[in-house]
Order: C-alpha cells, then sequence, then structure tokens
C-alpha cells in the first residue's frame, strides 16, 4: 500500500497529471452538486414506497444506481448517462448490420466523427422518449402528481441533464484522465456508498447486525474485486508469426508477436440486457398495480382482490429477490447475451483476413478459413469461462445480503461492483502511461 500511495505521488508532482486529475475531481463535484438539484411534480412519500417495492428491486434500481440515486429523488440527472448508453449499443448493432454505416466507421476519424453525431442526435431521441415514459409510469404508480406544463418541463430539464453529462463526460475525456462516460458512471455509483455504510453502521451499533455480519460482507467483498480484477485482466494470447519480406535490400517482418483475446469480451453490457429483459415482466406488473388500471380489469367482472393477488404472484415470480426460477433464468440470459455481444464486437472472419494480408499466420494452423475456425473455437471456448463468472457476479446482488445478513450494503456483487473495478482498473492503467512517459514506475509495475 505505501510503494501504491508513493507512487501517486509521483503522479501529482507531475503538474500537467496533477492538473488532469484535479479537473476529474472538479467535474465529479459538479455532477453531485447537480445530482441534487430537484425537479417539480413528484410526491416524495409515494416515490419512497415505490422503491421500496418490487420497482427498486428491479430495473429501476439497476437505473437508479447508474444515475447515482437521481431516479429516486427525481432530480434534473434522474436519466443519468443511460440513454446515451443506449444509443451507443444501437450504433454499434447498426454498423454490424448496414455495409454503408460500416464503410463510413472505417473511414477514420471523419466517419467516426459522424457517426459520433448522430449517436448524439439519437440520444435525443431516446432521452425524450425515456422521459416520457418515465413520468407516465410514475403517474400510474401516484408518485407523480404534476399536470402537462410540468411533464413537458421535467422532460426538457431531464433531457438538457443528459446532455450535460454527455458534456461533462466528453471533457473528462479530452482534458482529464480516464474514459469520461465511464467515469460518470462511476462516481453515480460511489456516491452511493457513504448512505450504505451510514446505514450498515447504524443497524451494527443498534445490535441488528453483529461484527461476524460485517466481516463476512468485507471478505466476500475482497474476493469478489480479487476475482473481478483476475478476469478483466486475463487474456488468452494467441502467437503470431509474420513471413520476412524482401523489399529491395532490406527485409522486412520474420518477427512474433501474439493476438490477445479478452476472456470477458463483452464487459458489463451482458448483465444490462440481461436484467433489462429479465426484469421487464415485473416491471409491466408493477405498472399494473395502479388502482387505475386495477380498476379497468375489473370492469370485465374479475374482482380486485383476484388482480392484486395474480399481480403480486407475478410480481414474486419474476423477481430474482425472491424466486429462484427468475434467478436462473437471469444468470443464463447473461450467459446467453454474453455470446451475443462477443460475437457482435469481435470478428473472427475479419481478423483472420487482416492477419492473411499483412503476412502473419498462427504456427500450425492455415491462413484464412482454418485460422477463422481456430479463432472462433478458442474464443466460443475462453468466452465461455467469461459468461460463467459474469452470470456469477451478476446474481450475487441478489444472495450475499441473504447469506451475510447485512442488506444495507449493495456494492457487493452485480453490475455496481463490476463496472466500479473495471473503470478503475482502465484509469489507473492511464495514469501509469503517464508515468512510464516519464520514466516513473507506475500502478501496475511489478
Amino acid at each position: 500500500m505505501k510503494e501504491r500511495l508513493a507512487r501517486l505521488g509521483q503522479a501529482l508532482k507531475l503538474p500537467d497529471v496533477r492538473k488532469r486529475i484535479i479537473f476529474v475531481m472538479v467535474m465529479f463535484v459538479i455532477y453531485v452538486a447537480c445530482a441534487h438539484v430537484p425537479l417539480p411534480g413528484i410526491d416524495k412519500e409515494q416515490m419512497e414506497r415505490l422503491f421500496r417495492g418490487g420497482f427498486g428491486g428491479g430495473l429501476g434500481g439497476l437505473l437508479d444506481a447508474f444515475a447515482g440515486g437521481s431516479l429516486r429523488r427525481f432530480s434534473i440527472l434522474a436519466m443519468g448517462i443511460m440513454p446515451y448508453i443506449n444509443a451507443s449499443i444501437i450504433f454499434q448493432l447498426l454498423v454490424m448490420a448496414i455495409p454503408s454505416l460500416e464503410a463510413l466507421q472505417r473511414e477514420g476519424e471523419w466517419g467516426q466523427r459522424k457517426i459520433r453525431q448522430w449517436t448524439k442526435y439519437l440520444t435525443v431521441g431516446l432521452a425524450a422518449l425515456q422521459g416520457f415514459g418515465m413520468i407516465g409510469f410514475f403517474g400510474q404508480a401516484q408518485a407523480f402528481i404534476g399536470g402537462p406544463v410540468v411533464i413537458l418541463f421535467d422532460v426538457v430539464m431531464m433531457v438538457a441533464g443528459t446532455m450535460f453529462l454527455m458534456y461533462i463526460g466528453d471533457l473528462i475525456t479530452e482534458k482529464g484522465i480516464g474514459q469520461g462516460i465511464s467515469l460518470i458512471i462511476f462516481v453515480g455509483i460511489m456516491t452511493r456508498m457513504p448512505t450504505d455504510l451510514a446505514q450498515t453502521i447504524t443497524l451494527w451499533i443498534g445490535g441488528e447486525i453483529g461484527l461476524g455480519n460485517i466481516l463476512f460482507l468485507l471478505a466476500i467483498f475482497g474476493l469478489t474485486i480479487y476475482g473481478i480484477v483476475k478476469v478483466q485482466q486475463a487474456e488468452r494470447k494467441i502467437p503470431v508469426q509474420y513471413a520476412k519480406r524482401v523489399r529491395g535490400t532490406r527485409v522486412y517482418g520474420g518477427q512474433s508477436s501474439f493476438l490477445p483475446l479478452r476472456v470477458n469480451q463483452a464487459g458489463v453490457i451482458p448483465i444490462i440486457f440481461a436484467i433489462a429483459v429479465a426484469m421487464f415482466p415485473q416491471t409491466i406488473a408493477v405498472y399494473l398495480q395502479s388502482n387505475a388500471v386495477v380498476g379497468t380489469i375489473a370492469r370485465l367482472g374479475i374482482a380486485e382482490d383476484s388482480i392484486r393477488n395474480a399481480i403480486a404472484a407475478l410480481i414474486h415470480f419474476t423477481s430474482p429477490q425472491s424466486s429462484a426460477f427468475a434467478l436462473v433464468l437471469y444468470f443464463f440470459l447473461v450467459i446467453l447475451f454474453t455470446y451475443f455481444y462477443t460475437a457482435v464486437t469481435f470478428n473472427p472472419e475479419e481478423i483472420a483476413e487482416n492477419l492473411q494480408k499483412s503476412g502473419g499466420a498462427i504456427p500450425g494452423i492455415r491462413p484464412g478459413e482454418k485460422t477463422r475456425d481456430y479463432l472462433d473455437r478458442i474464443l466460443y471456448r475462453i468466452t465461455l469461462a467469461g459468461a460463467l463468472f459474469l452470470g456469477f457476479v451478476a446474481v450475487m446482488q441478489y444472495r450475499v445480503g441473504d447469506i451475510t445478513g447485512v442488506q444495507t450494503f449493495t456494492l457487493v456483487g452485480g453490475t455496481s461492483l463490476l463496472i466500479v473495478v473495471g473503470v478503475a482498473l482502465d484509469t489507473m492503467q492511464q495514469i501509469e502511461a503517464q508515468l512510464l512517459m516519464r520514466h516513473y514506475r507506475g500502478f501496475l509495475s511489478a
């Protein structure tokens, strides 16, 4: 630990690195301040009841975690950066499906800048749709009591909040250290930690949980972080040998290299996809709980008590917190989407083609189709390990509280911890690069 702190001190002694780190911290302060600016029209007590129910443990809880609690507070940053993430994912899929977009992306900086511009336009549309949908859902749940003017004002402000976060993220990427959008999500998740710690300490002082429960929780927390670091950094190195080429009197190539295949090629995206699909029936069921919807269904001649009991059973059956079926379904959805997103982001045929064009070959494997099949087979095997790990981490957030007896510390397990550790590793590596440029030993050096 002392060595790590010494290296951080070395980084802070460099004027340009120190300036970048301070800039990131200032952006974090601005983000936290804006996250506490409330919007009108919300019934706070009903909102708390809604989040304590099924909505807070499902997709709503995930969105609230990414927004740093802004959704629960219904602030101007209630939607967080999720509309931009969704727009980015949509364009990644479109680039794979539409040849003209794929050609545009290959045109270099100009093409990529054009796609980023279109992504921002799509973000505005998605944010507006999500804003109206969110307010409509809260209205059905009797948590939103504003009129049409208030609705329009709130949607405009939430869209502006999302675009402001995009602007902050771009500034952090340009003038700070790290990937701006990832750091925005990181700080949003971390802002919930003081509240979780305060609630946990209060329960311990009150005697509701013991010291053994807390120590057990810390042990799981540490082991989970260790596992995430190992899997995130793990990769299969495929050896590549480049043929010698003679041009004039000079000989080019002939060197050996390797092609790194990451175990977790898909990152955290499969968990986001899986939880959105797994929680969809539960989200619809929470929406059906409103008196207006129940009254409409009751007009068909069905007793209201029967309707409410059926809705409660659906919520229970589709909730990973209470249903083993929903938890197993969620686990397998994570595995399925891991393979799907890996196939979208990594193309063995394109890699094999590029290797062949550059005169590279995998020892013992013929170039072309054989190389493609070999890479596909290796990727399939290592992706299974990454998918199983993601599934395990994803379901942990629903069982760690029951195992340890501590229900107030939400960072252990799940998407949040995976993002926090991943972003921290990426930021440390970028600081490492800054130090190595100046011949200092970095954080990750042996």
